[in-house]
């Protein structure tokens, strides 16, 4: 049995909105990004571990909220006080995290199931986010992510690079096809293309 992915019947692939009298090369792209594996880490008030001695596939645990710390596969995402995300496309990652965050201490939870990611890139992509997010992306830099919504949907955004701007964006499943729906028509206005 094969998992369906959240937009497996959904994401269309091809050019969209305003595409005539551009080159593809510098439209947006738009995508769902599929095998990843994303673990929730939280942890406990009661714990006495100093979570800067802990490292994850070779990274130092982020202390500072919105940082995200990261290698060629796995990105550790600070998104609250003591509460962190892996994202990894590592096969091991779990046994890898069970192994350094030991149950008294943290909560270790596997919820890749239940997100959707998106990933924009191209140029327009912070323009694109502004239509329907409070963030000021104009101070937002590589390697920093933020919670907060789209069109009123709750969306951890994950800004991986700036040359191009490629902006992964993390929902939950149950709420995908409609962010999905929110997010390309917003790119509408400038044209985009499903990859």
């Amino acid at each position: 049995m094969t998992a369906l992915t959240p937009l497996e019947f959904i994401h269309k692939k091809g050019l969209f909105g305003d595409h005539h009298k551009q080159y593809e090369r510098d439209m947006l792209k738009i995508s769902e990004v599929n095998n990843l594996t994303i673990v929730q880490i939280v942890k406990y008030k009661k714990s006495k571990i100093q979570i800067n001695s802990t490292k994850i596939d070779d990274l130092e645990i982020p202390i500072e909220n919105s940082k995200i710390i990261c290698n060629q596969k796995t990105r550790i995402l600070c998104v609250a006080p003591n509460t962190w995300l892996i994202v990894s496309s590592k096969e091991n990652i779990i046994n890898m995290i069970k192994e350094k965050c030991s149950d008294e201490n943290f909560a270790v939870t596997d919820i890749s199931h239940s997100r959707a990611v998106i990933q924009i890139k191209g140029t327009n992509a912070k323009e694109l986010l502004k239509k329907g997010c409070p963030i000021n992306f104009n101070i937002f830099e590589k390697n920093m992510c933020a919670g907060s919504v789209f069109s009123g949907i709750t969306v951890v955004i994950d800004l991986i690079d700036t040359n191009p701007n490629t902006i992964n964006i993390l929902t939950l499943r149950s709420f995908g096809e409609s962010f999905y729906h929110h997010i390309t028509d917003a790119a509408l206005e400038f044209g985009y293309v499903g990859v």
